[in-house]
């Protein structure tokens, strides 16, 4: 998940568990709610956007779900993608940058917060949204792993090169022109391989149910391959995000949610292997998430 936020400010962690933070709205959930098969060591979140414009972030950690928000950290607008790029902070300061496809007017814009711990409390004292490129109209999933940033629009998949200095993506390169509007999700997971055989391994989720993994050829990047993890019952996820576990680093958890506010998790065992069998875990419920959420 290389677009994960990666600052170690107290704001951007501690609330999975249900704690209480000046300045931090958290809506911690039942431990009820914990599945058995994740182990608690593993963490999970995702992004989200209530209808106007505030953001959240859905959690889960320790064996218990959370919703978190700071004030202050408004958009004004409700992205039809998102992309978490990532951040820096510490105890009184975090950055972070996200790209963003906005819903009507066809850009693709950086979107910049900071936060700071002021008397004592924290929220949010800037956001900016910057245009950094047209052509983004309709677009349904954004997946970046640098130095390429994946997009779905339509039935299409297209890959575009970030520049490291401006952050502005080149010209689209179209990989893929049919099926594309059956896939729901999609998260950058990694690059593997070398050479001729490097790829970057996207994970997601189909309308048929599928959980699915696809290797894109870094130099020739129209050559994808695709493997089917799981074949059914994960067709309702409109976000899917991968985590990290501290004693289980060859495992991962998922965070599936649905348009309802149901989520579910699972944890994959080896995440590396290609294989879903080893993939555990379960609903948590309705859990009112229902601000839109973007798989990281």
């Amino acid at each position: 998940m290389r677009g994960s936020l990666v600052a170690g400010a107290t704001a951007l962690t501690v609330v999975a568990a249900g704690l209480v933070v000046a300045g931090v709205s958290v809506l911690a959930r039942p431990a009820t709610a914990a599945v058995s098969d994740v182990p608690t060591d593993c963490s999970v979140s995702t992004a989200a956007y209530r209808t106007d414009g505030q953001r959240l972030t859905y959690q889960y950690s320790a064996g218990k779900a959370a919703t978190k928000e700071y004030a202050g950290d408004k958009l004004g607008w409700v992205p039809s993608a998102l992309q978490q790029l990532g951040g820096s902070g510490d105890d009184t300061v975090f950055r972070s940058t996200e790209f963003a496809a906005h819903p009507t007017d066809g850009y693709l814009y950086k979107v910049s917060r900071t936060g700071e711990l002021v008397n004592g409390a924290w929220k949010v004292t800037n956001v900016s949204a910057t245009r950094l490129k047209s052509g983004f109209g309709s677009t349904k999933l954004l997946a970046y792993g640098y130095p390429y940033l994946y997009r779905v629009t339509g039935s299409s998949l297209y890959r575009y090169t970030v520049n490291p200095t401006t952050g502005v993506p080149s010209a689209g390169v179209k990989l893929a022109s049919t099926a594309w509007n059956t896939v729901n999700t999609l998260v950058y997971e990694r690059t593997g391989g070398s050479g001729s055989a490097k790829t970057d391994v996207l994970l997601g989720t189909r309308s048929n149910g599928e959980l699915r993994e696809w290797r894109v050829n870094v130099a020739t990047p129209t050559h994808i391959s695709s493997k089917v993890l799981r074949s059914t019952g994960w067709s309702g996820f409109t976000s899917l995000s991968t985590g990290f576990c501290e004693k289980h680093p060859n495992g991962r958890p998922l965070l599936g949610i649905a348009a309802d506010g149901k989520a579910s998790v699972h944890f994959d065992a080896t995440k590396n292997d290609g294989i879903g069998t080893d993939i555990k875990g379960g609903s948590l419920g309705l859990l009112g998430w229902t601000a839109k959420a973007y798989g990281q």
